[in-house]
């Protein structure tokens, strides 16, 4: 039983690292060519952390909507109005855009928040139960604001790693002077604070380990673009 609960893991494991190896290879060829399917990308991520989680339930989908729908409106105050995260502008590589936002970025929240948070939860909880004493239980629900302030950073983390890689694949640019303001990263901490708080009030199954492995998947991927581009 417990092999079959972790099956769709391991196939959603095997697909992304393939995927993100073809994309990784295709951006040092023809960057040009592979940058346009980025949102394609970004959908079979989603995709595969739904299928990948056990016990879906309408707390799960109602985080997902919730993260789509307040990424997308964060984006759209912040384009549009320059508020939040500085002056910026999405570029055409992302897919189509509605009031000059890209759709897929909503997909894109839901993807970084869920991610940040199950790992953090999951790392958590390793060490609790690695370190407990004896009496104390077993326990796979740890850190209420721990799991808030730590997925926050390593959200915001993860932006500071992919802002320029993702300026050089043309997904989006900086006005001004084209300089990465301050206030983007605090604005990240500040909605992705927002985002766990909900991710830890649902109740919802947060154990999927394909969402750590997308996680690394993706960490590597970005680093290593920003080494070499």
């Amino acid at each position: 039983m417990q092999s079959a609960i972790h099956q769709p893991q391991k196939i959603a494991t095997g697909i992304a690292i393939l995927f993100h190896i073809i994309g990784l290879c295709g951006i040092l060829i023809n960057k040009e060519l592979f940058v346009t399917l980025t949102p394609f990308n970004l959908l079979l991520s989603a995709a595969l952390l739904i299928y990948s989680q056990s016990n879906k339930n309408s707390a799960f989908y109602l985080f997902v909507m919730i993260c789509f729908i307040v990424g997308f409106l964060v984006e759209y105050i912040g384009v549009n109005y320059g508020y939040l995260f500085g002056a910026y502008q999405y570029l055409p590589a992302l897919g189509l855009q509605w009031k000059n936002v890209p759709l897929v970025i909503g997909v894109n929240w839901f993807i970084m928040m869920y991610c940040c948070g199950v790992s953090v939860q999951h790392f958590l909880n390793y060490l609790w139960n690695r370190l407990k004493e004896a009496d104390q239980p077993f326990r796979s629900n740890v850190g209420f604001v721990a799991i808030i302030i730590d997925s926050a950073l390593l959200a915001t983390f993860f932006d500071w790693v992919m802002e320029p890689v993702a300026i050089k694949l043309g997904y989006w640019k900086w006005l001004g002077n084209g300089a990465i303001p301050m206030l983007n990263y605090i604005s990240w901490f500040g909605v992705s604070a927002v985002l766990m708080l909900v991710f830890r009030l649902l109740s919802f199954e947060k154990t999927n380990q394909f969402a750590v492995n997308l996680l690394l998947i993706q960490f590597m991927f970005f680093l290593i673009l920003r080494t070499i581009l």
